[in-house]
């Protein structure tokens, strides 16, 4: 039974720990108002884009002048997974879930004969995958000493991958993310960038016929590297805004749990205290009794 001394030292630690979980859910509260609303911004431009995207796309179709980036290679042997996590920790599940549906992508590729190879963005990404995977890990991209992320961020990461596309390196790019839904829930995502596949929920206009100048294949070709960039901005924001959600969950509920924990030692403090108490009474009744 651990000493009056012990549980009062336990009860000051776990008091200190929840002083700094609190202070982490108020910072996170205050960086995840800007992260959400620089996501939300961005939503309708990429939306746009993707739909103006997915129309050429529809035009051009697969013809011999379609854009590599559109066409692709012709094969889809190699696989390039880049994996976009957060820089830091105490987030809760938000980096392991991303990871595991990277993991589980790999696996059924691998399953298929296809070689996977894996791009992380973020250190807590790197750090899970490398664990399993790290036969496979071709490079990996800091943003640690990214304070707010910008445009700028989005295009060297895509220059990394447009690079490795132009040297052959892969036939088909995937990205996975984490999208922004609420304080609470932050889905992983998997979309894939290399050859361009519309997303979804893209929506193209097929009541308006459009002539372009120059052609479709021209506009393509140039709007295509931008969409990859496009693509990993608007994931960026999204894990940003995730990571902070997240982070202020997860240490809300370590904030909660230090308290009952802080209110279960006082009360076995409160107890062992009595106890002693107790025995000091008897041995004083005892001795006075034996004379």
């Amino acid at each position: 039974m651990p000493s009056l001394k012990d549980l009062k030292n336990r009860i000051e630690s776990v008091k200190s720990t929840r002083k700094i979980t609190k202070a982490m859910q108020m910072v996170a509260a205050a960086k995840l108002r800007r992260a959400q609303e620089a996501a939300e911004m961005a939503r309708p431009y990429a939306e746009r884009f993707n739909a103006v995207m997915a129309g050429l796309a529809a035009s051009v179709g697969d013809s011999d002048s379609a854009p590599r980036l559109l066409a692709g290679t012709g094969s889809d042997q190699t696989h390039l997974l880049i994996v976009m996590t957060a820089e830091r920790g105490l987030c809760g599940g938000f980096n392991a879930n991303i990871a595991k549906l990277a993991k589980a992508s790999a696996e059924k590729l691998r399953a298929d004969g296809k070689i996977v190879k894996i791009l992380t963005v973020g250190k807590k990404g790197r750090d899970i995958l490398r664990r399993e995977w790290s036969d496979a890990l071709v490079g990996h991209i800091d943003l640690t000493d990214v304070k707010r992320i910008g445009y700028a961020d989005a295009q060297g990461v895509a220059k990394d991958v447009l690079g490795r596309f132009d040297n052959g390196e892969f036939d088909v790019a995937t990205l996975f993310y984490s999208k922004f839904e609420n304080v609470v829930s932050q889905i992983p995502t998997e979309q894939q960038l290399i050859p361009y596949e519309a997303p979804e929920e893209a929506e193209t206009d097929s009541s308006t016929l459009y002539d372009y100048e120059p052609s479709e294949e021209e506009i393509l070709a140039d709007l295509l590297p931008r969409g990859v960039a496009t693509a990993i901005f608007s994931a960026l924001l999204e894990n940003g805004a995730g990571e902070q959600g997240a982070r202020m969950s997860a240490m809300d509920n370590a904030t909660r749990n230090a308290g009952e924990m802080i209110d279960k030692l006082t009360i076995e403090y409160n107890r062992s205290r009595q106890a002693v108490i107790t025995n000091e009474l008897i041995e004083i009744i005892s001795g006075a009794e034996a004379l």
